[in-house]
């Protein structure tokens, strides 16, 4: 038995879905499978009923799982101990709209993580990572950015943006098709705003400036059976429902990418800022960001991943 193979049980157990348990794992479904039953050998019990259609705990994985859970506790408080961390001392993290769904558990073993519960958008979380009021944020940033505050990013996720129209139509649209949605309150929208206007400047989309926070949300669609063409979708959106009256489509010719950026304060001292850096970025799919006809603003500090 190995620590590991307590924590995909206890994932498992959490999600009762090994197809999500495998992609907070970042493993693949088989190698997921293959190490549970493993696990069930090595304990000579089975752990969960599963079929076709549904995942449920045994009364042995029921009976068991409080203690997995304290075994792997136990354990991330030895390696905080052994590297000499302090447990009392959080790191605390911020963001706009996306976040890795486990990454209290990915840096469990390095530091205690505070997720903090203002959300802000990405230019006003990278001031407070800069003024210290956060250690860490996952936001938009342009290498401008990162001079002006004296802060550092790495990669952490991406987003490829789409387009929404209304009707049936689902074939691709072609990026000089489309519209952009641009709002006049820089105070929410600010990176939107720079993004949207430099990806119709490359592309050839229209720009259509709006007033009431209509660049996502109900107000967005609104703007979307109006207009009655395709309007590029904002990645505060990229999760949302598709209402049965409209169609998401591809966006080619070129593909715009929205890059999500880990940043903290240059030089920052604390290692524990790092540690958690490691750990959440370990093993980020840089791929998604190479291949022609993608679409990334010139001052993105993630364009040389797609060179």
């Amino acid at each position: 038995m190995e620590l590991r193979q307590l924590r995909y049980f206890v994932t498992v157990a959490d999600e009762l879905n090994f197809g999500r348990a495998a992609e907070r794992l970042r493993i693949a479904g088989p190698s997921l499978s293959q190490q549970i039953k493993a696990l069930e050998r090595d304990l000579k019990v089975r752990l969960f009923d599963r079929d076709r259609r549904s995942v449920a705990l045994t009364a042995a994985g029921s009976a068991l799982l409080p203690q997995a859970r304290a075994l792997i506790g136990q354990a991330d408080e030895f390696r905080r101990q052994a590297l000499g961390l302090s447990s009392s001392v959080p790191v605390r993290v911020g963001y706009v709209q996306w976040c890795p769904t486990d990454w209290a558990e990915r840096a469990a073993g390095v530091a205690q993580v505070r997720v903090d519960t203002w959300v802000m958008p990405s230019h006003a979380q990278a001031a407070r990572v800069a003024d210290g009021g956060l250690d860490l944020a996952i936001c938009w940033v342009g290498e401008a950015d990162l001079r002006a505050l004296s802060l550092e990013a790495t990669l952490i996720g991406v987003d490829r943006l789409y387009a929404v129209s209304a009707g049936p139509e689902s074939s691709p649209v072609h990026a000089r098709d489309l519209t952009v949605l641009v709002d006049a309150d820089e105070s929410s929208w600010s990176s939107w705003n720079r993004f949207a206007e430099q990806f119709a400047d490359a592309s050839g989309a229209h720009v259509v400036r709006v007033e009431d926070g209509g660049v996502t949300g109900s107000t967005f669609l609104d703007h979307v059976r109006r207009l009655r063409r395709p309007v590029l979708n904002n990645p505060k959106g990229q999760n949302d429902v598709t209402p049965p009256d409209m169609t998401r489509r591809a966006v080619q010719a070129p593909t715009p990418m929205w890059t999500w950026s880990l940043v903290w304060r240059q030089e920052d001292p604390n290692p524990l800022v790092h540690n958690v850096v490691d750990a959440l970025t370990v093993g980020v799919d840089r791929s998604v960001l190479t291949g022609p006809g993608l679409w990334l603003p010139p001052d993105d500090p993630h364009r040389g991943a797609a060179d």
